[in-house]
C-alpha cells in the first residue's frame, strides 16, 4: 500500500497516514479489518497491527493503563497532599502520571521508551499519545507546559525509533503540540463538539476522526457532507468492540 506524505518535524522522514484513508479504531478488540480500512489503530497489547494498512499503536502516555498500575515506578505516579493517588475522574482505574518535574518526566520516557519500541518491534507505522490534556484534571496541580514537555520528549523517541507521532484529542493545544514535533492528529469526537477546526487547521487533512454511535447530535450521514469534517473518520460504538461482540457498529462515510 502506498503511504502519503512524510512528516516534516522529526529528523528523519516518517511515513504518514494516507490522505482520504478509511480508519478503524481497534482499541476494544484486535479483528481482521473490512476490506476498504487503509488505516488502523490498535492497543500496543494487541501486538501486532493489521497486516497491509497504515497502523497506529496506542500508548497511553500521561496515565496508567487499567491494570498496570504495578508496573509503574512510584515516582511516576500523581498523589494528593495525603499520599493517595490521583485518579482520573473519567476513568477511575486510570491513575494520572505526575510531569511536574524533569526528573520525573524522565522516570516516565523511560517507561513508555520500552512501549514505543515494542510498536517498533511489531511492525507499525506510528504512535498516539493518549490523555495529553490529563493536566485539565487536576484543578491546576499539573500544568500544558510540562505535558506539553514530556510529549515533546515522547515525540523524539518515536522519531528516533522511526515512527510518526500523533497527536490524541486537546484541539486546544494543536498548535502548541504541533510545534513540539507531532506529525498528524487523531481526535475522538471533534464532529459531534464542533472541534475538527481545531486539528485540520493545524495538521491539514492528516486527521483521523472516531465518532461514536452513542453520542451524535446529528446523523453521521450530515457529518460526513460537513466540508468541516475531517476526510478520514469512522463512526464506531464506544466499546471498539470487534464484530463478533454486541454492540459493534462499523460505518464510514460514502
Amino acid at each position: 500500500m502506498a503511504i502519503a506524505g512524510c512528516g516534516t518535524t522529526s529528523a528523519a522522514p516518517v511515513a504518514l497516514p494516507p490522505v482520504d484513508g478509511v480508519p478503524d479504531y481497534q482499541l476494544g478488540a484486535a479483528y481482521p479489518p473490512p476490506a476498504q480500512v487503509t488505516v488502523v489503530a490498535r492497543d500496543r497489547t494487541a501486538q501486532a497491527p493489521a497486516a497491509g494498512r497504515y497502523g497506529i499503536c496506542y500508548v497511553n502516555g500521561f496515565q496508567t493503563q487499567p491494570g498496570e498500575l504495578g508496573t509503574w515506578p512510584q515516582s511516576a505516579l500523581l498523589r494528593k497532599s495525603d499520599g493517595s493517588l490521583v485518579y482520573d475522574p473519567d476513568w477511575p482505574d486510570e491513575v494520572l502520571l505526575d510531569t511536574r518535574t524533569p526528573e520525573q518526566r524522565a522516570t516516565i520516557v523511560g517507561t513508555v521508551s520500552d512501549w514505543i519500541k515494542e510498536c517498533v518491534g511489531s511492525g507499525y507505522n506510528a504512535v498516539e499519545f493518549d490523555n495529553i490534556d490529563s493536566y485539565n484534571r487536576t484543578g491546576g496541580v499539573l500544568n500544558r507546559d510540562d505535558a506539553v514537555a514530556l510529549a515533546r520528549d515522547l515525540v523524539a523517541v518515536a522519531h528516533a525509533a522511526g515512527l510518526a507521532a500523533a497527536q490524541k484529542n486537546a484541539a486546544e493545544d494543536s498548535s502548541t503540540l504541533r510545534t513540539a514535533g507531532f506529525d498528524f492528529a487523531v481526535a475522538e469526537e471533534c464532529a459531534a463538539y464542533g472541534e475538527c477546526s481545531g486539528y485540520t487547521g493545524v495538521y491539514g487533512n492528516h486527521v483521523v476522526d472516531i465518532e461514536y454511535t452513542d453520542n451524535l447530535p446529528r446523523p453521521f450521514a450530515t457529518m460526513c457532507a460537513d466540508p468541516a469534517t475531517p476526510r478520514s473518520v469512522v463512526l464506531r460504538d464506544r466499546d471498539l468492540v470487534a464484530p463478533t461482540a454486541p454492540g459493534y457498529h462499523f460505518q464510514t462515510c460514502p
